[in-house]
């Protein structure tokens, strides 16, 4: 008879696990109209979604098993957490339309996690093709917190943009457009990227100066800083 036995595998699992609750219980308060705890805990996600890939490599345990548990949970608690939540908030004005909408965040999401997995060599990557769903998902959690008014909803101009950042956020997640990945937080990974640890110092200052108002801004500014980056490399490439 096998013996039950701890593998250190069991403590990334573990935060991976609570990613995919913190998505769970997102979608049960956007259904209770709860779109401010619905939004924090999608960030809440994310900050889980970090640190398995941290334990991961801290206790030597990454896995196959691992990488695909981290997909599935990505897609509850960024796919289809952040496409519901936006859907309750604004795009159920839109009926039939806005169900469509809506759903583009979580089937690009889809799509973006399996070319991720099917593309993965070893455990390792410099960088990420197409938006990583979690920016997406704090992108639209962060819109909801800083522009969602309780009772009221989304005021112009910032009703309408909804549908065009959603669609903005699905076709980048499908892009080929290259998003850098997160340094690692040790004394060689600051020597390798110090500028991204400055930016971060400084991002952490201003979410907490404005009391989390900047992280939509933040999140806009990485984003729009991939795309243009992308297309310098271009235009360098043709002259």
């Amino acid at each position: 008879m096998s013996r039950f036995r701890i593998t250190p595998s069991v403590i990334p699992n573990l935060f991976t696990a609570m990613n995919m609750f913190c998505g769970f219980l997102s979608i049960i308060n956007a259904s209770q109209g709860q779109y401010f705890y619905a939004a924090s805990l999608i960030i809440i996600a994310a900050v889980f979604d970090a640190l398995d890939g941290m334990m991961a490599r801290l206790t030597h345990s990454s896995s196959e098993l691992g990488v695909e548990l981290d997909s599935l949970s990505d897609l509850v608690s960024f796919g289809a957490a952040h496409a519901f939540l936006i859907y309750q908030t604004q795009l159920i004005s839109y009926n039939s339309f806005g169900v469509v909408i809506s759903s583009l965040l979580m089937i690009a999401g889809g799509f973006r996690l399996a070319r991720f997995n099917v593309q993965l060599v070893g455990f390792e990557k410099s960088h990420f093709t197409g938006l990583p769903i979690p920016s997406s998902a704090i992108t639209i959690a962060a819109f909801v917190i800083t522009y969602y008014q309780k009772g009221i909803g989304f005021q112009p101009p910032f009703s309408y943009v909804t549908i065009p950042l959603v669609i903005t956020l699905s076709l980048l997640m499908v892009s080929t457009i290259k998003y850098d990945t997160l340094p690692k937080f040790t004394l060689s990974g600051i020597k390798e990227k110090p500028a991204y640890f400055g930016f971060i110092i400084v991002a952490a200052i201003l979410i907490i100066a404005t009391k989390g108002n900047a992280l939509f801004f933040i999140f806009v500014f990485l984003i729009l800083f991939g795309i243009f980056r992308h297309i310098f490399y271009m235009l360098a490439k043709k002259f």
